[in-house]
């Protein structure tokens, strides 16, 4: 019995080391830099202090259709979350900064994109999650426009 409580204990600790192993890599994602209310992360998130959203700093690094932006947004894993979801135009629109801008190169085009440095953009405009029919709603960083186009 005292052998068997012995082993018992002996996984126990182990099983919690290792946990605590694993969760520290999540927990303690080191702060990157600050940009006004952006927090950026050294897992590769971005945290926006006035919404209390977490961004990915980056985008998938290509153009894409509607269907392949949701389903890379929902299989998205960075900063070790599983629960990334497509945002609403409102998240996007909330994200603008008209005194921000960077270049970025978008196919054949350059735009300045306005908004932190924290979160880069492959091109312009990344899609929301609104959608109605076969049409889905984007948001325009160039100009701070919201539209509606085909989701492919």
């Amino acid at each position: 019995m005292k052998k068997t409580l012995g082993k018992m204990l002996v996984i126990m600790a182990v099983a919690i080391l290792i946990g605590t192993f694993i969760m520290a890599k999540y927990v303690t994602a080191g702060e990157f830099g600050r940009d006004g209310r952006f927090i950026a992360y050294d897992n590769g998130t971005v945290l926006d202090t006035r919404t209390n959203l977490m961004w990915a700093a980056r985008d998938n690094g290509s153009d894409i259709d509607w269907p392949n932006a949701k389903s890379y947004c929902e299989n998205y894993r960075g900063g070790g979350y599983k629960d990334w979801r497509m945002p609403t135009q409102d998240e996007l629109a909330g994200l603008y900064e008209k005194n921000e801008t960077y270049k970025s190169e978008c196919g054949w085009f350059s735009y300045d994109i306005h908004i932190t440095k924290m979160i880069r953009l492959t091109c312009v405009a990344p899609w929301a999650s609104e959608t109605s029919g076969s049409d889905a709603t984007y948001f325009d960083f160039s100009n701070g426009e919201r539209y509606w186009n085909n989701q492919s």
